[in-house]
């Protein structure tokens, strides 16, 4: 478990943590009605850097976009979300990786179920880079909840409520004995875990599920297909079936807060020979490296 640490923003300005509350009766706490990303933070010395931090806004702006809630675009650029950023690593001079979490929340009290022209404010903390899936090899078992469809509610916005269907396929894989849980969509194809996006090998080939298969269009997945292609490693996007899961050559996850982590089990079905695989293992380092130094891509920041 990560805590925060002690300088937070909130409502326009750093503070103590302890001072930023949002009230009971804000749409953020009735309905979960916020979005968010979570980025990384690298830490070398004195030198701090974020990864892919212009993709982490987009993301929010869309977020914002597809849910409504229109009065972040008309409030916040690329520009400030960096400064604020930059102010906040600084305030709190963390001596070793950290992720940050920035959310939009509506606060308006008592709005009902309505968000266009709700007041919305920004939080922003800092908390330790810890992984939240093993590093070494995870067990992962098929959810019996399924992933929440785009007609629904949008993977591809981050909303806060609607990680209430992650709790539920996480909680009944930890309540098993596992470390994680597989989303399947409504006719029963892979998603992607609670909180992070899956791949598989097959034959040399790297395989994940498309945009359309009800997932969140991760930034690292992003990154992962891109390294990829770079090394030379086929690569197919597409609708996957569970049962290729059980026979695939290697299984692995990604996200800012999962990293880049090897499967060695579904099911109760070893995954290849139970060890971490080529690929996967190629990719996990060409994404460290990338996190720190990428002069290819522009996806560093400097703060």
């Amino acid at each position: 478990m990560a805590t925060p640490h002690p300088r937070v923003y909130f409502g326009d300005r750093i503070v103590d943590v302890a001072e930023a509350t949002l009230g009971v009766a804000t749409s953020a706490v009735l309905y979960g009605l916020s979005v968010y990303t979570v980025f990384p933070v690298q830490v070398d010395g004195s030198r701090r850097s974020a990864f892919r931090l212009r993709d982490h806004f987009q993301r929010m702006v869309e977020s914002c976009k597809i849910i409504g809630m229109d009065r972040f675009a008309d409030e916040w650029d690329y520009d400030r979300f960096v400064s604020v950023a930059t102010e906040l690593v600084a305030a709190n001079a963390p001596t070793e990786d950290v992720f940050v979490r920035a959310t939009v929340h509506v606060d308006e009290s008592i709005a009902g179920t309505r968000v266009r022209g709700c007041h919305t404010t920004v939080s922003m903390f800092v908390y330790d880079a810890v992984p939240i899936v093993p590093q070494d090899g995870m067990r992962l078992k098929t959810s019996t909840w399924r992933r929440i469809p785009d007609d629904a509610i949008p993977s591809r916005a981050k909303v806060n409520g609607a990680y209430v269907n992650s709790v539920l396929a996480k909680q009944d894989a930890i309540d098993a004995g596992y470390d994680d849980a597989i989303f399947l969509d409504g006719n029963g194809h892979v998603c992607e875990l609670s909180a992070a996006n899956i791949f598989l090998v097959r034959g040399g080939t790297l395989i994940t599920p498309d945009v359309s298969c009800d997932i969140l269009d991760g930034i690292n997945r992003r990154t992962l297909l891109t390294l990829a292609a770079e090394d030379g490693i086929p690569v197919v996007e597409r609708t996957v079936d569970l049962t290729e899961l059980y026979i695939a050559d290697e299984v692995f996850v990604t996200g800012t807060s999962a990293g880049v982590a090897p499967v060695t089990e579904v099911d109760g079905r070893v995954v290849g020979d139970g060890t971490a695989g080529p690929i996967g293992q190629a990719l996990r380092k060409r994404h460290a490296a990338a996190l720190r130094t990428d002069e290819l891509h522009g996806w560093v920041t400097e703060l």
